[in-house]
């Protein structure tokens, strides 16, 4: 494929700064750009840099002085953001034939709009209705009474089961579990009694769910994932747990029930959650944490239990003298006791 620099900046929304009829074929890392690749730099480390790069043009913010580079630059607001939409002009997404595979089991009332794809071997219970262009990948199990929106997008081996509903451009990858019954049992005396969950799950508009995630229904009304969040591989969300829009939950991070995640929150690897709490708005959990009180709008928390991040780098670089600082106190004992 071949495309002018000047129409990357038009499809970017970005201002050309040097040669706007110049070719480009592909777009690279920074580090492996060839002379007809086009990349981006958008922290200092790779701004100082830029002439070094075999790039033949650059992706760069709107602060960069480029009357020293003898490089083809594309000006933009945010160029990480740029240079995802110009890999999906050079390396767009492969459309799924529309098409229903004949080894297929589909269930009664079953309704679809335009240009859906059914793999083989999905399994779609009764009473289910899909959106336009909404492809089923093989091995597929969607339950009763499931609605999805307009191009959702879901990979192998995938359950949804009974009653959830996801919104549109919604993307589940391979092997999540949606809708599996939370974990609740009430005792009686030396054995438990499972809870009945009744609830489903709600995922809402732009959502992507990693593999190996599984996200439970709620005990009564529903978990909920709400619009734009973002999930890594094996995240697990217990029941009735509201996560906020734009959210990132990284990898292994596990949420326990009736947790209320605010919006724009970042919880980092294997970060847990106790139930019950609330983390608010634009919160920050750092990696391996683990949360047992609620935390405000606005924080940054690591360690287990969880506290301050400033704090807690404290505490870190202390803990490994905490021998040799027992030892001293232990000689200061002696000490004082002999005094006295």
């Amino acid at each position: 494929m071949e495309i002018s620099l000047a129409e990357i900046a038009k499809a970017v929304d970005g201002e050309v700064r040097g040669d706007a009829d110049k070719t480009i074929r592909g777009a690279a890392p920074f580090e492996n750009a060839g002379c007809d690749d086009i990349t981006y730099a958008s922290g200092s480390k790779f701004l100082k840099k830029i002439d070094k790069t075999g790039a033949g043009a650059v992706i760069v913010p709107q602060n960069f002085l480029s009357h020293a580079c003898s490089k083809g630059t594309v000006i933009v607001k945010n160029p990480q953001v740029a240079f995802v939409k110009t890999l999906e002009i050079f390396y767009p997404a492969s459309a799924p034939e529309s098409s229903i595979n004949p080894n297929a089991c589909i269930g009664k009332n079953f309704k679809f709009g335009k240009d859906v794809s059914i793999g083989p071997f999905v399994v779609i219970g009764d009473n289910v209705t899909l959106g336009d262009r909404v492809t089923l990948q093989p091995n597929t199990v969607i339950g009763d009474n499931v609605v999805m929106g307009n191009d959702v997008r879901v990979w192998p081996n995938v359950t949804i089961l009974d009653r959830c509903r996801i919104g549109d451009r919604v993307t589940i990858h391979a092997g999540t579990v949606i809708g599996s019954d939370g974990f609740g049992f009430a005792p009686d005396g030396e054995k438990y009694v499972k809870i009945p969950h009744t609830g489903i799950v709600r995922i809402d508009d732009d959502v992507e769910i990693g593999a190996g995630n599984t996200i439970d229904r709620a005990t009564f009304g529903e978990t909920w994932i709400k619009t734009g969040v973002k999930t890594d591989n094996l995240v697990h969300i217990a029941h009735n747990v509201t996560v906020g829009e734009n959210t990132v939950l990284v990898a292994q991070v596990g949420i326990s029930g009736s947790v209320t995640i605010g919006k724009h929150g970042v919880l980092a690897g294997q970060a847990g959650v106790s139930g019950h709490l609330t983390i608010g708005d634009n919160v920050t959990v750092g990696p391996q944490a683990g949360l047992v009180k609620s935390v405000p709008d606005g924080e940054t928390v690591s360690g287990s239990p969880e506290m301050p991040h400033r704090l807690w780098l404290r505490v870190y670089r202390i803990l490994p003298k905490l021998p040799e600082i027992k030892k001293k106190l232990a000689e200061l004992e002696k000490k004082v006791n002999a005094l006295r």
